[in-house]
């Protein structure tokens, strides 16, 4: 009897054992496919190191429908154009199409390299879309009359005063999904996440100025 109850006992410790090593090794396989999925998309979506992390901000791809939005509150505008955070290049490509010469500033070393990888692919010169790895924050844009952003909230107040301070007063800025919580915009389109805002920065600065000589005599 003693001896059965041995044997029931081990045959039930093997199970267990078993079993153990089996979710372990599932445990494992697990930790090891998720770690390699957030890996890749670490590589796309996140900006680089040196980025503050205030600053970070994901890679939000624009759809179809918004992408045309935009290209329909840059009619009649011609030269230079940036896109703050280039992303897949989408949006560099259709201006660059419609005549512009786009600069797209992406610092996802990923991006960047599909980016110039679909330049090329799509035999696009390079004055027309020039990808470049380098923060726009810390960049003058004092050149472009054109500037297209599509960007966190958290971060559009600091860009307002960014824009102010360097671009042209010919300049129109377009943004995606996120309008400046300060600028009066000129026009809007589209609705949901297709929708975006144009602003002139002449209206900007006209309005800005009105307000501060308000307040200086009330």
């Amino acid at each position: 009897m003693e001896d059965s109850i041995e044997v029931m006992l081990q045959e039930r410790n093997s199970k267990l054992l078993y079993h153990y090593r089996n979710n372990r090794v599932l445990t494992f396989a697990a930790g090891a496919i998720f770690s390699g999925l957030y890996g890749l998309w670490a590589m796309f979506c996140l900006p680089g190191l040196k980025v503050p992390f205030r600053l970070k901000l994901p890679f939000l791809p624009s759809t179809k429908v918004q992408t045309e939005n935009v290209m329909k509150l840059l009619e009649g505008r011609q030269v230079w154009l940036a896109d703050l955070g280039a992303g897949d290049g989408r949006l560099v490509f259709s201006a660059s199409c419609a005549g512009f010469q786009c600069t797209g500033f992406e610092i996802n070393p990923m991006l960047l390299a599909y980016s110039r990888g679909q330049a090329w692919w799509r035999g696009i010169p390079h004055p027309r879309a020039t990808f470049v790895k380098q923060d726009f924050w810390k960049t003058d844009l004092s050149k472009y009359t054109n500037v297209v952003a599509f960007l966190a909230p958290a971060v559009m107040a600091d860009l307002e005063e960014k824009l102010l301070k360097e671009l042209p007063v010919d300049a129109r800025v377009v943004v995606c999904c996120f309008p400046f919580p300060h600028w009066p915009h000129s026009c809007t389109i589209g609705s949901g996440l297709d929708q975006v805002w144009a602003y002139n920065v002449s209206s900007v600065r006209e309005t800005r100025d009105t307000t501060s000589s308000f307040r200086a005599h009330p």
